[in-house]
């Protein structure tokens, strides 16, 4: 299709923003844009405007932000618009059947893994912690269920060693903005390809409590969770009963006898940590209350060798 597409729009955070932008840039009509309401962010508290909303009132854009998208008055309000099609990007509140049936071309997600694998909220997190070798975005057509939708187009890149959660967010953003374009020139005459459901994996939640180190863990799995972690909610452990942020790690072939979270070494090189198996070195760190900072900055002023963390 080389007509532009009227297009309602749905997203929230800053992974969203690049395919907001390529979708104005390339001449799209955007009829409306769709996002969360303004929440208390910081540490005062204040209600902030998400990334889109900023985004969308930058281009003077309409935005709409209701609680959710079941109620029949927030349904005649994307009829009124008379979307083709709507795009959705990490909104984070469900589409009802009711919506996914408006646009003449129905929905599409932007979704930052190779579906079927990782469906769910935190696919970028799980890839990086299951040790995949390989990522990448899927163009979706959305149905009721969670991200089971048939898939238009999809796209890898690799995991690298030094990739965090934040450096494959960014990447798969603007990624998954270039193909979203691929996608929407070929409509409606491209077909998507339903998803293989036996081999779906799903990508839970994130929360704060399972981005606690334990220490009994292989070396490795430590590293790789330092790096989905980062830059949220940070990988963490305890050290003299306060919460250390760890930010930057490596793991090491051997670790000696010592037990599980015992400080092995700490130099200019950084801190080593016995674990189930070889050791963690910890590169950058973030004390409670202070600033983050070099490993081997913070070792400096203190006696660690022989400490247990955590």
């Amino acid at each position: 299709m080389t007509t532009p597409l009227r297009i309602a729009f749905a997203g929230t955070p800053e992974f969203a923003l690049p395919a907001l932008d390529a979708l104005a840039a390339a001449g799209h009509a955007i009829a409306g844009v769709w996002t969360q309401p303004d929440r208390p962010a910081g540490r005062g508290r204040k209600l902030a405007a998400s990334a889109v909303k900023r985004r969308a009132l930058e281009l003077h854009l309409p935005v709409h932000q209701p609680d959710s998208l079941k109620t029949v008055e927030v349904q005649a309000q994307i009829k009124r618009v008379a979307p083709q099609l709507m795009v959705v990007a990490a909104y984070g509140l469900l589409l009802p059947k009711a919506v996914l049936t408006i646009p003449e071309f129905g929905c599409i997600n932007i979704h930052a893994s190779l579906l079927p694998r990782w469906r769910g909220a935190a696919p970028v997190q799980r890839a990086l912690l299951a040790g995949d070798a390989e990522t990448g975005v899927s163009i979706m057509r959305m149905q009721a269920g969670l991200d089971t939708g048939a898939v238009y187009a999809a796209r890898t890149t690799p995991i690298g060693a030094e990739d965090t959660a934040g450096s494959l967010h960014d990447r798969l953003a603007k990624l998954g903005a270039q193909l979203l374009l691929q996608v929407l020139a070929q409509l409606p005459a491209l077909e998507p390809v339903a998803q293989d459901d036996a081999r779906a994996t799903y990508a839970a939640k994130l929360t704060r409590a399972e981005a606690r180190l334990g220490w009994t863990r292989p070396a490795a799995e430590l590293a790789r969770a330092v790096r989905a972690f980062n830059p949220w909610p940070m990988a963490w452990t305890l050290y003299q009963g306060e919460p250390l942020r760890i930010l930057k790690a490596a793991a090491l072939g051997t670790a000696g006898t010592q037990p599980a979270g015992t400080v092995l070494a700490a130099n200019r090189d950084g801190i080593d940590v016995a674990t189930g198996s070889g050791a963690l070195r910890i590169l950058e760190l973030q004390p409670a209350g202070g600033r983050a900072m070099r490993a081997s900055d913070f070792s400096c002023a203190r006696a660690l060798a022989g400490l247990r963390l955590g």
